[in-house]
């Protein structure tokens, strides 16, 4: 765990960033930027312990921001369903400016994607994968982009560097299980790809809180690149019949070659790396439902 040192978390409000930022805080300078579009999110930060710093990172003004951080963890994003060329200057370009501007840190995270891998079949996906084209390719794209732009970065000022590939991260903030989730609640059909069962390798926020902090600790030269996911593999189709026994919904799948391909990452460089998870798949379900639906008598025995 960090302690005493002085730390920028961008898009601080965010699923993956909030909780991380609001664990260091008790015991380190923790910065929080994002763009506050809510401002019941700033008051959420302070209340956590959190410096606010409003930072728009489509056109960042990074003249108030300090230089001096010690640790970086860049998470903030633009999702891609917008302009294609704002999205690779946000997520590319903009974040090599930041990198410039931070390259005093002893160690800086960019957060990228294991969207960007081109499907490999029935296998785990490594590190050395191909890209590949994806069903979101602005996003995607852009990725693969920044990767490239923050690892020249990196090497132009001597900054550490570590480059997660996040693959499906889950718990009381959200995340992909919990919106397959909503939509079983809701009678909606959960569009899998063909080639099932399709797996994944979900992490929990416990999990995904003491991993990004250790990619924070390993950042080097040259930049260290690895898949940020869960220990165990579990399938869309196992997890979501799981939830359904808790909750009493009964999962409806609907299969089509439109559907985005499992992504199965291969973690044995994460293992080496990072550690390895903790909270077991069926109990971080199981906590995940019990914070977002508190009203729901979850099912006993269920396994």
């Amino acid at each position: 765990m960090l302690d005493g040192e002085k730390v920028l978390i961008t898009g601080a409000t965010g699923k993956i960033a909030f909780p991380i930022a609001r664990v260091l805080a008790p015991h380190n300078e923790v910065w929080g930027a994002a763009r506050f579009t809510d401002p019941g999110t700033r008051d959420r930060l302070v209340a956590a312990g959190i410096t606010p710093h409003t930072l728009d990172m489509a056109d960042p003004d990074f003249a108030t921001l300090p230089d001096d951080f010690t640790y970086v963890f860049h998470a903030a994003v633009d999702p891609g369903t917008g302009d294609w060329t704002r999205c690779v200057q946000t997520n590319a370009h903009n974040s090599g400016a930041l990198l410039a501007h931070c390259r005093a840190a002893k160690g800086v995270v960019f957060c990228s994607t294991g969207s960007i891998y081109g499907y490999q079949g029935r296998r785990p996906l490594r590190e050395t994968d191909p890209p590949g084209v994806p069903l979101r390719p602005n996003y995607s794209f852009s990725k693969v982009a920044a990767e490239a732009v923050c690892s020249w970065v990196a090497d132009r000022y001597d900054i550490p560097l570590t480059i997660i590939r996040i693959c499906s991260t889950y718990g009381p903030e959200g995340g992909a299980p919990a919106d397959r989730l909503e939509a079983m609640l809701a009678g909606r059909p959960i569009r899998l790809h063909p080639d099932a069962p399709n797996n994944y390798n979900p992490i929990y926020e416990d999990d995904y809180v003491e991993l990004g902090i250790r990619a924070m600790e390993v950042a080097d030269r040259p930049p260290v690149v690895v898949n940020w996911a869960g220990s165990e593999t579990v399938s869309i189709e196992d997890y979501c019949t799981y939830m359904g026994k808790l909750v009493g919904a009964d999962p409806v799948f609907e299969y089509s070659a439109d559907a985005r391909p499992p992504l199965w990452p291969d973690v044995t460089r994460m293992h080496r790396l990072l550690g390895r998870t903790k909270v077991p798949w069926r109990q971080g379900f199981r906590r995940m439902i019990a914070a977002r639906h508190p009203e729901i008598d979850l099912a006993q025995g269920v396994t």
